[in-house]
């Protein structure tokens, strides 16, 4: 048996991912490459370590027990490699950052780009999920910090606030639910909506909260990013959600009436986390301590 890291990168982006194609892409391999060397991993012990589908591949018991152990070697190399780079110009540590859609648009943008400046021989692997699967990947050992909405299960795992971040229902002036008190988000699902595209983290949320009631959201068009939502509802096009933080930042031009949504869902808090803080690489350690330090100065 011989794997290389980079074949065990590679797989775990394959289960990552749920297929091939995607996998490979995530490693800058061709199709061709990946498929190659999937299939000599397997071969080389005689056995399967992923079930092919329509949908995608899952792993066999065989896949699961080689990405657990994939997952720990890949950590202890990337630390192995942060230690080493204190001693060696040019030798670059990564950090692997999960986080959920507000997160990533309206908090970190220039957290991060202030923490890269000032750590030249660090990169940072930023990816959106959303909290409940940034939860599961942090217990897997799949990534170093994750930044996550509290209505997720955090147990286990070693978590410090880092902002709030209340949901409000938008929609353009004139709209039959602007009338009397604010509605309820059950009232919203019998009217349309603009929404955020189908594979953003606070996308899928809202989702599940609207299943959790019996009734699906009604989405007339999907937009990139809250500037697009909002720009759309203001036009007519239908009912939004978006985090405060972003109905706040707004440069006004066509007016909007907004609701704070009351359910207990909608008033979340965004919390950092990770498997521990104190086995983090240290490199996290300093970007978990550069993020802690940026909501310290926002919180009044």
């Amino acid at each position: 048996m011989h794997f290389d890291l980079t074949d065990l990168r590679l797989y775990l982006n394959i289960l990552d991912t749920g297929n091939i194609t995607a996998g490979a892409a995530r490693s800058h391999l061709s199709l061709a490459a990946a498929s190659a060397r999937i299939r000599a991993m397997e071969a080389s012990l005689g056995i399967d370590f992923l079930e092919r589908g329509r949908r995608g591949v899952t792993p066999t018991p065989a896949g699961k027990a080689l990405a657990r152990h994939a997952r720990t070697l890949l950590q202890h190399a990337e630390r192995m490699q942060q230690d080493l780079a204190e001693y060696a110009n040019g030798v670059k540590g990564q950090v692997r950052l999960l986080c959920n859609t507000t997160a990533i648009t309206e908090y970190l943008p220039e957290v991060l780009a202030d923490f890269l400046r000032d750590h030249p021989n660090l990169d940072i692997d930023l990816q959106e999920l959303p909290s409940a699967r940034i939860t599961h990947a942090l217990r897997q050992g799949a990534a170093d910090l994750g930044i996550v909405s509290d209505a997720v299960d955090t147990h286990t795992l070693d978590t410090l606030p880092f902002r709030d971040d209340p949901l409000v229902l938008i929609m353009p002036p004139g709209h039959p639910l602007g009338e009397g008190e604010a509605p309820s988000f059950t009232d919203t699902l019998q009217h349309y909506f603009v929404g955020l595209t189908a594979n953003s983290a606070l996308a899928v949320y809202l989702e599940e909260q609207a299943l959790h009631a019996g009734l699906r959201m009604q989405i007339r068009i999907r937009a990139e990013g809250f500037d697009a939502v909002m720009r759309m509802v203001a036009h007519g096009a239908g009912l939004g959600i978006v985090p405060l933080a972003a109905l706040r930042r707004r440069t006004v031009d066509h007016p909007l009436k907004s609701f704070a949504l009351k359910e207990p869902w909608a008033q979340r808090k965004l919390l950092l986390c990770a498997r521990s803080f104190d086995h983090l690489p240290g490199y996290a350690k300093a970007l978990l301590q550069a993020l802690h330090t940026a909501n310290s100065r926002e919180t009044p």
